[in-house]
Formats: C-alpha cells, sequence, structure tokens
C-alpha cells in the first residue's frame, strides 16, 4: 500500500518496526481500534483500509498535528486523533484492538534529547518506563476477546513483557521478530 506521507524533525519517522506492526494487523472489519502514540499515522492508515472505527493518540502534540495532516493529504476521513499521554484521552472507552510502537530503547540522562522526538524512544533505563505503564492499563480498555499488538525491542526484556500478559489472562507470544545490529525487536500480540 502507498501512502503520502509526511514526516518531521521532531516525530518519529516510520521505520521497520512501523511496517513490522503495519503488516500483521489482526484487525477484522467493525472492529474498534485505538492505537496509542501514532507518530505520522503510518499504521493506523493500513487499519483505516480495514475498519473505520480506530482512535490514534500521541503525547507529541507535532506527532498529532502530522498525523492529522497525513489523514488529510490521503483523504482519510474515518479515523479520530487526540491529544494526550496513553490511554488519558479515552478513560472510560474500550476497544477491539490496541496497537503500540512503543518507545523501548533503555535510555539514560546521556541519551535524551531535548524535544518531542523524545517521546519515540525513550524508554527510560531499562527500556520499560512506558511499556509499563502501557501494561498496567491495557486490560481495562479491552472488550472481551480483544486484542492488543505490541512492538518492543530484545533491549527493554520480551519475556517480562509475556510473562506479564500472561498474569493478566492473555495468551501472548511473539508473533514477528527482525534482528538488528544489537537487538531482536519483536511483535507480541496478546490475546483475552
Amino acid at each position: 500500500m502507498e501512502f503520502i506521507i509526511n514526516t518531521s524533525e521532531t516525530v518519529y519517522m516510520p521505520a521497520e518496526d512501523s511496517y513490522m506492526l503495519a503488516d500483521n494487523l489482526k484487525i477484522k472489519h467493525g472492529d474498534s481500534v485505538l492505537e496509542i502514540g501514532t507518530g505520522t499515522g503510518i499504521v493506523a492508515m493500513y487499519a483505516s483500509k480495514i475498519t473505520d472505527k480506530i482512535t490514534v493518540t500521541d503525547i507529541n502534540f507535532d506527532a498529532v498535528q502530522l498525523a492529522e495532516e497525513n489523514f488529510k493529504a490521503n483523504n482519510i476521513e474515518n479515523i479520530e486523533i487526540l491529544f494526550g499521554n496513553l490511554f488519558e484521552p479515552v478513560k472510560d472507552r474500550k476497544f477491539d484492538v490496541i496497537l503500540f510502537n512503543t518507545p523501548y530503547l533503555p535510555t539514560d540522562n546521556d541519551d535524551v534529547i531535548e524535544d518531542n522526538l523524545n517521546y519515540a524512544f525513550d524508554g527510560g533505563l531499562n527500556g520499560r518506563k512506558v511499556i509499563d505503564l502501557f501494561l498496567d492499563e491495557v486490560k481495562n480498555h479491552l472488550n472481551p476477546k480483544g486484542i492488543v499488538q505490541l512492538i518492543q525491542s530484545s533491549l527493554s526484556d520480551n519475556e517480562k513483557t509475556l510473562d506479564r500478559l500472561d498474569e493478566m489472562g492473555f495468551i501472548a507470544e511473539i508473533a514477528e521478530s527482525e534482528h538488528f545490529f544489537f537487538e531482536d525487536v519483536v511483535l507480541i500480540n496478546g490475546y483475552l
């Protein structure tokens, strides 16, 4: 699928991890979908070809504006865009599918950059700062038989994510994996 993708220096540019998620969506026609951290909106654009009930959020206001610009450039009108952190913008809502290309890189103070792009990769010291906050809440926002699909790295402890999902009653698996220089980037699917 070819989309027009405008980019910005302060928004994560779609890369292999974005397309790993976009190419493996577990969405059915009619599903309600939430994508956390939409960035340029590329994953949501793929999702929009399957269902018309899509909500995206991002903590980076530059990303919210860029995603809106990209949706318009591609004549996509079925995506609701909300500004905010993780599930804050959708407090009491539930979805059939939740997607998140997490900020999974372990970072210390020297790695933090002073602009909005930092949100896209800053996973804290162990790479799990945002992943764990996401996992704390994800089940509260999924419908029965819902699916969560998230991207993370072997640098941020894939087994811990699988174990946490198992403890919450999901059937979790690594659905895709790609090896890069010093890490394996994986797609984890969790089925309620």
